[in-house]
């Protein structure tokens, strides 16, 4: 399927997702699958990701052997130039909503 056929073309999602828990038990270990699939192969879909949930990389713990100089990143900074704060920016109540969501998730994180 066109990837135009989950997104807008302002990259607003078009499509429900579905919640798929991979682990049970352990409701962060989650994925979605698309809710326009073809019944027969959401049941695939939904067997084959539970089956392989073990090669889905949870922490960095779930990477052995990865250099962490690899997966980390910086921020390419000169350090003798002073900072600049951006000017805050207004956005609907529902974006701002999701914006606070994920940055909870990444603090979290």
């Amino acid at each position: 399927m066109d990837s135009r056929d989950y997104e807008d073309r302002r990259g607003k999602q078009t499509e429900d997702l579905i919640h798929i828990p991979l682990v049970p038990g352990e409701p962060d270990k989650v994925t979605y699958i698309g809710a326009l699939l073809p019944e027969p192969w959401k049941g695939k879909i939904i067997s084959f990701l539970q089956e392989n949930e073990d090669v889905f990389a949870w922490t960095v713990a779930d990477m052995p052997g990865i250099d962490p100089q690899s997966i980390t990143h910086k921020l390419n900074v000169d350090p003798e130039r002073k900072t600049v704060k951006q000017k805050k920016r207004n956005f609907a109540p529902e974006r701002q909503e999701a914006i606070n969501q994920e940055v909870d998730k990444l603090l979290e994180a």
